[in-house]
């Protein structure tokens, strides 16, 4: 009679394979994380531009001048018209350039649309680390782009 044999894993596998999994988790959660952080700010350029196409639009549509203005110390933006405050992600830092005209003091600024669709001109940055988008303004079409 053969004896019965315990197949399985010794001690000394199972530390080895915990600690290729520990070492695998070690070098992949930092580019997971910077790949989030690419992918907040890539979110938060739309949602600028999203909010400056928005205030383009009503601006024609009311037939009447409609700012966005942008608050770079508290990373928020709002509209002419419009209750709502949209904040930026905390490690999101803004810069706006804009006609002098538009700056209300040292930290906060507006780009202002016209009804013919025209506005004030300047651009949004938006930078995290090593990475930002511009938000570009143009003065004459009011055409908003983001660049990389």
């Amino acid at each position: 009679m053969k004896p019965f044999l315990h197949r399985g894993f010794t001690l000394v596998e199972m530390l080895v394979v915990l600690a290729i999994v520990a070492l695998v988790y070690a070098m992949t959660a930092p580019m997971l994380s910077a790949g989030f952080a690419g992918v907040q700010l890539k979110a938060a350029a739309r949602q600028v531009a999203s909010g400056l196409r928005k205030a383009r639009n009503e601006a024609m549509a009311r037939k009447d001048e409609v700012a966005l203005t942008v608050d770079v110390e508290q990373r928020q933006f709002e509209l002419t018209g419009d209750k709502r405050v949209y904040h930026m992600p905390e490690k999101v830092e803004l810069t706006l350039f804009t006609a002098q005209s538009q700056l209300i003091n040292g930290k906060t600024g507006s780009i202002r649309f016209f009804p013919d669709g025209s506005s004030t001109g300047g651009r949004v940055t938006l930078s995290r680390g090593g990475r930002k988008y511009l938000v570009d303004i143009d003065w004459l079409t009011g055409r908003v782009k983001i660049l990389e």
